[in-house]
């Protein structure tokens, strides 16, 4: 986990964090978080992929380095007992916490609370090149190939272990739902051309699969 540890100092001093030390304790923090055991697809994994697309894409947005703060942040703190947004609001301000205290200015401490907010719900205003982003890249798995997707389906179930069949189909059909009434999945247009088609087909045919209760 080194090279993400790299690129997380990279992205912390290109947001305008100088104390290195703090940088490096606060980048090992989250690190930890995004290793516990509970997590099967919310992992470094899932982190490394959000950043790559932020990486790919980053000339879309205005201020990627705080798009990579944000996608560190976004699920920082991760239980799948939690209700509706606690998780990302939890996270949120866990991001204003450890920012803050690494120096960053308080313009980008709110940006990045902001956009891990974005990720509850991945509904983006016009004009929100950053969220638009962060959330695309979130978002990617939907559009993997049917065998890596099922991959993400099944990650998903284990971390929700611990609730009974029939609660978990219909909690899963809600989210699958709420995904394919969104306008649009990705706001990219390069991803929206890649991606759009690709991910509705994956959401579907998980949401037909569901055995009825």
């Amino acid at each position: 986990m080194v090279d993400l540890l790299d690129r997380w100092r990279a992205a912390a001093r290109g947001a305008g964090v100088t104390d290195t030390a703090e940088l490096t304790r606060v980048g090992a923090e989250l690190l930890a978080r995004w290793r516990e055991p509970h997590r099967h697809h919310h992992t470094p994994d899932h982190l490394a992929a959000v950043l790559d697309v932020v990486d790919a894409y980053a000339p879309s947005a205005g201020r990627p380095d705080l798009v990579r703060l944000a996608a560190w942040c976004h699920d920082a703190v991760y239980d799948p007992r939690a209700m509706g947004d606690a998780n990302e609001r939890d996270s949120a301000a866990l991001a204003g916490t450890l920012l803050t205290g690494a120096g960053l200015p308080a313009d980008a401490v709110a940006e990045v609370r902001r956009l891990v907010l974005l990720t509850a719900g991945h509904a983006v205003d016009p004009g929100d090149a950053d969220g638009a982003l962060l959330c695309d890249a979130d978002l990617a798995v939907l559009a993997a190939p049917p065998e890596a997707y099922d991959r993400y389906a099944a990650a998903i179930r284990r971390e929700y272990a611990h609730v009974p069949d029939p609660a978990f189909r219909a909690g899963r059909a809600r989210v699958l739902a709420g995904l394919l009434a969104l306008p649009a999945l990705f706001r990219l247009p390069p991803l929206a051309r890649r991606w759009e088609s690709r991910a509705r087909a994956n959401l579907t045919r998980e949401l037909t699969a569901l055995p009825l209760p």
